[in-house]
């Protein structure tokens, strides 16, 4: 019995541009509760963004944002409980943050708890930034100005594989680097699949009672940890010869699933 299911979004509930959501997704959550089942997103996004995009369910739904870094459960933006976060050690996270800015045309985005700060970012590209995303931004002077702990960074870049290939011989065995989308390449300690069973740990759900959905090298630790993994169809040729149940459209999936059950 599925106890809990885990969505990405980018490339897996939302084509990569679109900003909204499918309308059937809400009544498809609610209906997912009513049976006992709970939903998550899971995305490398904020908190704030997330809720946003979930808006007509957001008070009813775990959030696993940052890649896993921090974990919320359900309930309002003021209240909802911080079920898990893993910060980042500050000197080696200041240090990768230098190292991305030397890289051509390369800006990081540096994740607190909910808050997205961004240090010597064109005005332009901030600008850019809060229309795609809808985070709560701060721009910022000095690194020091960062008054709480990171959680995530992420190379915004013209060429995620170059930045990898650029910053993967110092940095992929400190922190856990995944390509996740057209410009953007993510570093954290944590990632979707320690965030899941994290939250499984926290809901007293085992792992085999999930399913869970992603697209990209991201979501691999996630599909892996969840019992029922499902690869969305356009994903990359290697990820598709790792997980045969495939998909076109998490929505469908999900009205077979409750039709099947009679919920």
């Amino acid at each position: 019995m599925v106890k809990l299911i885990a969505s990405d979004i980018d490339g897996t509930l939302l084509s990569y541009g679109e900003t909204v959501l499918p309308p059937a997704l809400f009544s498809l959550i609610r209906r997912l509760r009513s049976a006992g089942v709970l939903f998550c997103p899971a995305s490398g996004r904020q908190y704030h963004s997330l809720r946003q995009l979930f808006a007509p369910v957001a008070d009813e739904v775990c959030f696993l944002c940052e890649n896993g870094a921090v974990v919320f459960g359900p309930g309002t933006e003021e209240t909802a409980p911080v079920l898990s976060k893993t910060p980042m050690p500050r000197e080696e996270a200041l240090t990768l943050i230098r190292d991305i800015h030397a890289l051509p045309e390369s800006y990081a985005l540096i994740s607190g708890q909910n808050i997205s700060y961004l240090w010597r970012w064109p005005e332009k590209l901030v600008r850019d930034f809060r229309g795609w995303t809808g985070n709560q931004v701060r721009t910022i002077d000095r690194l020091q100005d960062i008054g709480e702990d990171i959680i995530k960074i992420a190379a915004c870049c013209p060429s995620p594989a170059a930045a990898a290939k650029a910053l993967g011989p110092q940095w992929e065995s400190r922190f856990h680097m995944a390509e996740a989308g057209p410009i953007w390449l993510d570093f954290t300690l944590s990632d979707k699949g320690t965030g899941l069973r994290g939250l499984c740990r926290s809901l007293g759900a085992e792992t085999a009672d999930v399913m869970a959905f992603g697209d990209n090298w991201n979501d691999v630790p996630m599909l892996e940890a969840a019992g029922v993994p499902w690869l969305m169809a356009s994903a990359a040729p290697a990820l598709r010869e790792r997980f045969p149940r495939q998909c076109a459209s998490v929505v469908t999936v999900l009205e077979e699933l409750l039709s099947e059950w009679g919920a």
